[in-house]
Parts: structure tokens; C-alpha cells; sequence
């Protein structure tokens, strides 16, 4: 079965990579040496910081064979318009939305990159694929979990 592509931005795939880079020339060096300090100190049997140092190396190595499934099957999207003169809601869009709380910013992004605290949703999210091929002025129901809201598109760019 073919693997499903994973839609990013241009920046995603380039922090992906950079952080897969790091993990690979300098994660795995500086637990390898705790490892192994950890191991000349104490020892290996009941060693706390060696067993802790252990655990943060199979983190990092689960962490590096995510990223690198992740972005063999990665494609990255770019839009069809300029930024400055995108006309609709699409893949990369910045979008500024008025709710009945007040106004919020987002970034259309790909699931493995969406980060919804610091604005970035997911294009296969609720908010986001309710949003998509919406232009300014438009008025948006989203069926959320925490129940419908009507977003107000006020600007896309």
C-alpha cells in the first residue's frame, strides 16, 4: 500500500529537516557521551542518570525515524498566487477571522506541522477545511467539538 503524502509548507519542510538534521549531528553525539559518562562513573546497574540518559536516546532515535517516514512521503505545497494578492482561502494562506470573542489570526498548514496555539491549523482540521476556498467578507459555520461557530473572513493573504 502506498503511503499517503504529507502535505507541508515550504518553512515546515525546512524546520522538519533542520530538526532532523540536529537530531542526527547533534543529539546523538551529546547522549551517546552522557551515555557513556553515565557508564564510566556508575556503572550500568542502578544507575539513575544512566538509565535517564538511555531513555533520551531511544527518544531521539523514535524521534529521528518519525521524521525521516515523515518526510520521505513529505511534498511541499506551494501557492498558485502571490501572498499579497491570494483572492481565497488556500494551503499556506494567513487568514484573519472576526468571532463573536474578537478577531484571531491563522496559518494553513499540513497536519504534521499545524501547531494551533501559536495560530498554525491543520488543513484537514475542522477550522481549516471549513475555511478553504472562502474569500474576505465571507461568513464560515464550523462544526467543532465544542459545538458551530461562524467565522467572519476579514483578510487573506
Amino acid at each position: 500500500m502506498a503511503a499517503r503524502e504529507i502535505h507541508l509548507t515550504p518553512e515546515g519542510l525546512e524546520q522538519l529537516q533542520g530538526e532532523l538534521d540536529h537530531l542526527r549531528s547533534v543529539r546523538r553525539k551529546e547522549v551517546a557521551r552522557r551515555i557513556h559518562d553515565a557508564s564510566e562513573t556508575g556503572g550500568t546497574v542502578d544507575n539513575a542518570e544512566y538509565d535517564e540518559a538511555k531513555n533520551e536516546q531511544a527518544f531521539v532515535e523514535g524521534r529521528v525515524r518519525e521524521l525521516e517516514s515523515l518526510l520521505s512521503n513529505a511534498v511541499a505545497v506551494t501557492s498558485g498566487e502571490k501572498r499579497k494578492t491570494r483572492k481565497s482561502v488556500e494551503f499556506g494562506s494567513s487568514i484573519t477571522v472576526r468571532t463573536t470573542t474578537g478577531e484571531k489570526v491563522y496559518r494553513l498548514v499540513g497536519s504534521a506541522e499545524a501547531a494551533p496555539l501559536e495560530g498554525k491549523i491543520s488543513n484537514e482540521s475542522p477550522v481549516g477545511s471549513a475555511l478553504i476556498g472562502h474569500k474576505v467578507g465571507d461568513t464560515v459555520e464550523v462544526k467543532t467539538p465544542s459545538g458551530v461557530m461562524e467565522l467572519t473572513i476579514t483578510r487573506v493573504s
